[in-house]
């Protein structure tokens, strides 16, 4: 696995909530339902969505205008708006639970209009997609980790007839059509994801996967993590002596050999952990740990908490969604 397939490898929708929204200005919806990830495709006119500032300084108000054939990809967990335009106040809430309701006390102006569509006007010459899932597995949360709050990819950047695809199928009610959505969500968002990374502001990792040296290092380490990799043994498999091949790793990764190789190693395995069967010690051969007691501190130590809590929290999780 290389690193753009292990960061592409962890979208799995499963039951995602999909929606289908028809509009006629004015209209405006409060999103804090706290999702990890949802995109917003704009399959027909034009909408703007906002984002909260953040707590901290480095987490601004970000907005954006989406037109015809746009999709937008927003990172939780920060409320966010989508208008007609960034005067229109919120008329619907959707909160964490789940619930939506009325802004005030008056009825509430979007109402079902079919199989996962809704709105306020069935000839609206605003046509909407939401697509939203938690991604369940820490390779997905690798994902999550390099993604800004708010991505906007322009009609264009992507393969159009994906978001034609999911519109056509999202109000159909047939057997097996859960699955069928689930998996163009899962479609759709990865060429977006592919059409991010072409560009220029895609993380260093990513841009690094192309140098021949440090992309080489970065599929050995992907392809094999269990080896028993040090910086010289890297440095001479790729050509380059020990000092060379750190300077060059860290310059364009931004972080040093060692230290993204940890992550990696951690990050499969709080994803093996879920598997069913996994134990500590299988799992620490399988990302080159020589014991159960190296993973575990290893991953106390970077992660905050040991193995047995990472797999109890997320068996958690689960149960409670």
């Amino acid at each position: 696995m290389d690193a753009v397939a292990g960061l592409l490898d962890g979208p799995r929708a499963r039951g995602a909530f999909l929606l289908r929204s028809l509009l006629s200005p004015p209209w405006s919806m409060r999103i804090e339902d706290e999702a990890p990830l949802t995109l917003v495709p704009v399959v027909r006119g034009t909408a703007w969505i906002g984002m909260d500032a953040g707590r901290s300084p480095d987490e601004p108000r970000l907005e954006a205008h989406l037109g015809d054939g746009d999709v937008a990809l927003v990172r939780g967990p920060r409320p966010y708006t989508v208008a007609d335009s960034p005067g229109t106040p919120p008329q619907m809430v959707s909160d964490a639970v789940g619930a939506c309701r009325a802004v005030g006390d008056g009825p509430s102006p979007l109402v079902d209009l079919g199989v996962r569509t809704w709105g306020n006007d069935p000839d609206g010459p605003t046509v909407l997609l939401t697509g939203t899932y938690p991604l369940d597995g820490e390779v997905g949360g690798r994902l999550l980790s390099v993604l800004p709050p708010l991505l906007v990819l322009r009609r264009g950047d992507l393969d159009a007839d994906l978001v034609s695809l999911l519109a056509r199928e999202v109000s159909q009610d047939r057997p097996g059509q859960e699955a069928v959505l689930d998996r163009l969500l899962d479609i759709l968002l990865i060429g977006a994801l592919r059409a991010w990374l072409d560009r220029g502001d895609a993380p260093g990792w990513y841009r690094a996967d192309a140098d021949p040296v440090v992309g080489h290092a970065l599929r050995l380490m992907h392809h094999e993590p269990a080896r028993p990799w040090t910086v010289e043994s890297l440095g001479r498999t790729v050509g380059l002596s020990r000092a060379a091949f750190s300077r060059r790793f860290t310059e364009l990764v931004g972080e040093p050999p060692m230290s993204y190789l940890t992550g990696w190693r951690l990050t499969l395995a709080a994803d093996l952990l879920l598997e069913p069967g996994a134990t500590v010690g299988s799992v620490a051969r399988q990302v080159g740990y020589g014991t159960p007691f190296a993973l575990s501190a290893a991953f106390t130590r970077v992660r905050g908490m040991s193995p047995t809590a990472h797999r109890e929290r997320a068996g958690a999780e689960a149960g409670a969604a």
